[in-house]
Parts: C-alpha cells; structure tokens; sequence
C-alpha cells in the first residue's frame, strides 16, 4: 500500500498549479483539473508550453469556481484583455463545458521547429489525452528532479517505480476508484525553466527515455468518484 503525499491541480492547461490538502474527484478527475484553457482566437487552438513557454511561468488557482492567474509580475487575473496583453495576443481564458475540447500541436521535430500536427483532446476538459484524467507518480520515481516539471496529481510515497505496477489495473486512492490505462509518456516541456530556480535540463527527457521508455507516471480514468485527502491510502482495489 501507498499514501498520498501530495495533491495537485492545474486548473488551466500547461500552467502552474496549487497544492491542496484534499480534493473531489469528479468523473473528469481531480475538480477544476485542467478545466480551463488559453485559446488562440486567431487559430482555434488551445495553447500549450510547446508554443508559448512562458505559460510556465504563470500559475492558477480556483477561487470561486473560477480560475485565476497569477501572472510572472505578480498581478492576478482572469481578464482576456491582460492575459493577451502578457502573452502578445489575442486569447480568451475559457472553461470547458460537458461537450468542448481543447485542439492541441505538438511537432514532430524533435527542435519544434517545423512539423506541427494538430489533435483534439477529450471532451469535458482541456486535457490533451482523453485516456489520462488524473495522474500518479510515487515520489522515489522523480529521484532527484523537481516534481513540478511534470504536472502530476498525485505524489506517494511508494519506491521508484512502484506506480508502474498499477498499469492495468483498478486502483482505490481515497474514497474514489481509478482505472490505471495510460503509462504517462514526456516531452521536451519537461526541460524547460520554471520560476523558483528550476533551470533548464534536456538530461531529464535524456533519462526518462533512455531508462524508463519515455514515461513517468500512470494515468487513469475514474471509475466511482470521491474525496481525496493527503494521508489516504492509495493501492490496487481488493
């Protein structure tokens, strides 16, 4: 058995997030995980850390069941108008209804340069998997990298590699049920400079293809939604 160490949600797309003592789990995930998005209104596209970098910087937090930004030069914010401002374009910070999607590219050049193709993610969210609705990680599978280069929602205490035995299976975490189905495969976004000293390392996606076949952490699907807390326990369902 393992036990939650840390909860996270990102409540819009490829920007920081906040650590809670407790969370609800809905059938989208964590609540309010990944339940806005940025959007290009020039393209359609939601925007991500692969085109625009300095979403890194920035990071969200629901308040009211609204999320708000807080912006690299401290100002808080929902408003379109300052978030265009800050990022050179027009963008609208929208919320995910039952039906919307988020459109996503990502490059096929391993320099993101040339080669973009475009999907679309699952319906009801701006996750850009629609197999991946919440993400675990046990704490010795990050050695010594910072845990927020990879956007996960919840930390264990397991051994390294602890969370990959959860792959095909139902797994109980709190008082809610998950259905492990994805390996969480990275990208080059987990290089890349975050605030708070976190500093450029192209070794991190080095190591993680070359010993752990290009993943780090499991992603599931919730079977029976719950609470969560810090201290529960989380292990293959009985």
């Amino acid at each position: 058995m393992q036990t939650a160490l840390q909860i996270w949600r990102f409540p819009v797309k490829s920007v920081g997030g906040e650590m809670l003592d407790e969370a609800m789990v809905g059938p989208m995930g964590i609540e309010g995980d990944r339940g806005w998005g940025i959007v290009d209104l020039s393209t359609g596209l939601t925007l991500t850390a692969r085109r625009e970098p300095q979403l890194l910087y920035a990071s969200a937090r629901v308040v009211d069941g609204e999320a708000v930004l807080m912006l690299p030069n401290g100002d808080e914010t929902s408003d379109d108008a300052a978030l265009s401002s800050w990022l050179g374009k027009d963008v609208e910070l929208r919320a995910a209804g039952p039906d919307d999607h988020g459109t996503f590219e990502i490059s096929l050049d391993e320099n993101e340069v040339s080669d973009w193709v475009q999907w679309n993610g699952g319906d009801g969210s701006f996750h850009d998997s629609g197999a991946r609705r919440i993400t675990l990680v046990a704490e010795a599978s990050m050695r010594s990298w910072d845990r927020r280069r990879f956007r996960l929602n919840v930390l264990t205490d397991g051994d390294a590699g602890a969370e990959r035995a959860w792959f095909g299976q139902q797994v109980a975490a709190g008082e809610c049920s998950l259905d492990i189905k994805k390996m969480v495969d990275r990208c080059v976004v987990v290089t890349r400079p975050q605030p708070d000293g976190i500093g450029r390392d192209l070794d991190v996606l080095k190591t993680v293809n070359a010993e752990l076949e290009g993943n780090l952490g499991v992603g599931g699907v919730v079977i029976s939604p719950g609470r969560i807390a810090v201290g529960d326990s989380v292990d293959i369902r009985s």
